[in-house]
């Protein structure tokens, strides 16, 4: 039996086998995702992020778990730091989430960013649609919790879960201006700490200063480790999903996401194609020798490069 035939019966193995392909961009991955791409769309892709600390393993440790009373299927692919010594994932989550490896219906994939920016891996969309594939019936990405470059969560993602956690202080001022406006729901964590209903103003109060047309992200306080207000969240997530799905916004958010994704890939491939072999490499460390010894100016190397490579392209 083949990997494909293996994934679309449920074999685990072969789940796990394919997006270790995906992680190592392997042409493999692409020919069985292309064959069975019109299994896709079909997940419904939650995006947990914050600050570091603020307890978003625990947290989807607990949503998940709600999920599964209710005989849903997940998937998690939980973003950690990549160990500058193996450049593979530190795999901190996984000790967190420890008692949900022997539940069938969850699979739980670490994945190092490898140097990618943005709080994900590069592979993380992959991952989404062979999960997809896979049948699972929603598919958590939990960040690596970076601070403001965790806006990519939104092009990925169809609800973003904001966890946030009391005492952060003029923290939030500082990072409003970009992981702030990505949060469709909103958490305050570790609510038993002095200054969460502070926390909770703090926030109402930058939420009236956005452009909340439709959608007004609600803030629920809750606190994981004894899964106080879990309840509320996930039903906040429901109610987030219902609006999306009434309002034409589910469909056009992914349009916009595919479209993100199209431009990149496109962007990737053509880069690899203009780079390959060890001929244009050399030419390309040649022309960054003559950038640094001002013999040809950064643009010119540009547009010297694309014409090379891309005839029929004017400036």
């Amino acid at each position: 039996m083949s990997l494909q035939e293996r994934l679309v019966t449920g074999d685990v193995r072969a789940l796990a086998r394919l997006l270790t392909l995906a992680e190592n961009n392997d042409p493999e991955a692409t020919r069985i995702i292309k064959e069975l791409y019109d299994r896709t769309g079909n997940a419904y892709v939650v995006g947990i992020t914050g600050p570091p600390g603020a307890g978003k393993s625990t947290l989807t440790d607990k949503l998940v778990k709600l999920l599964r009373g209710q005989g849903k299927t997940v998937g998690i692919i939980a973003i950690d730091p990549t160990s500058p010594f193996t450049g593979g994932a530190i795999l901190g989550d996984r000790i967190r989430m420890q008692d949900l490896y022997t539940d069938p219906g969850v699979f739980i994939r670490s994945m190092g960013t490898r140097g990618h920016l943005g709080g994900l891996s590069r592979a993380t969309q992959t991952a989404v649609k062979v999960m997809d594939i896979f049948g699972k019936d929603y598919i958590f990405i939990e960040t690596v919790g970076v601070g403001q470059s965790e806006v990519d969560i939104v092009k990925t993602a169809d609800t973003v879960i904001m966890v946030m956690v009391p005492g952060l202080g003029d923290d939030i001022q500082a990072i409003k201006a970009g992981i702030m406006e990505i949060g469709d729901v909103f958490a305050i964590n570790k609510a038993d700490r002095e200054g969460a209903d502070r926390t909770k103003i703090e926030l109402e109060m930058m939420l009236d200063f956005g452009d909340h047309k439709d959608w007004r992200p609600p803030i629920t306080k809750v606190i994981a480790l004894d899964n106080t207000g879990t309840v509320e969240l996930l039903e906040n997530m429901f109610k987030h999903r219902e609006y999306l799905e009434k309002s034409g916004e589910l469909r056009n958010r992914r349009f916009r996401n595919t479209r993100e994704e199209l431009i990149q890939l496109v962007q990737s491939r053509l880069l690899e194609l203009i780079l390959q072999g060890t001929d244009k490499q050399a030419k390309l460390e040649g022309l960054v020798d003559r950038i640094l010894s001002r013999d040809i100016d950064i643009y010119t190397a540009v547009e010297d490069i694309i014409k090379k490579n891309f005839n029929q392209v004017k400036f």
